[in-house]
């Protein structure tokens, strides 16, 4: 497996609704933060273990290998959240590559915060 990326950042609400949040992204109370693009899909929860670790599969029809793992932290009262796009297939060209890194950070470091009021 390679990594292809990953970014540390934290999340002003505790683990377990961070983990909620990326486990189940379109819960009835939430406000929506999974926005996807036209050349995006809905991804697949494909390991968790509350409230440590979420696994995703890909956003991405055409890269089906990659994978993004998200680790939570308690950091007081907030979250230490890392993300991390792995792949076991090939790795795309620095352009590709940097469009698969904003958009990841686009929807945990913005699209996510945001749901939360900050």
């Amino acid at each position: 497996m390679t990594e292809l990326g990953h970014r540390k950042s934290r999340l002003p609400p505790p683990p377990h609704v961070v983990w909620d949040s990326l486990a189940r992204p379109h819960q009835p109370d939430a406000r929506p933060w999974l926005e996807l693009l036209s050349d995006e899909v809905e991804p697949r929860v494909v390991a968790a273990q509350r409230p440590a670790l979420v696994v995703w599969s890909s956003l991405w029809p055409s890269r089906p290998n990659d994978e993004i793992r998200f680790d939570l932290e308690p950091a007081g009262v907030e979250t230490a959240l890392r993300w991390t796009l792995t792949t076991t297939g090939d790795t795309p060209d620095e352009s590709k590559l940097g469009h698969l890194r904003f958009r990841l950070n686009k929807l945990i470091n913005e699209k996510l915060r945001h749901s939360y009021g900050q």
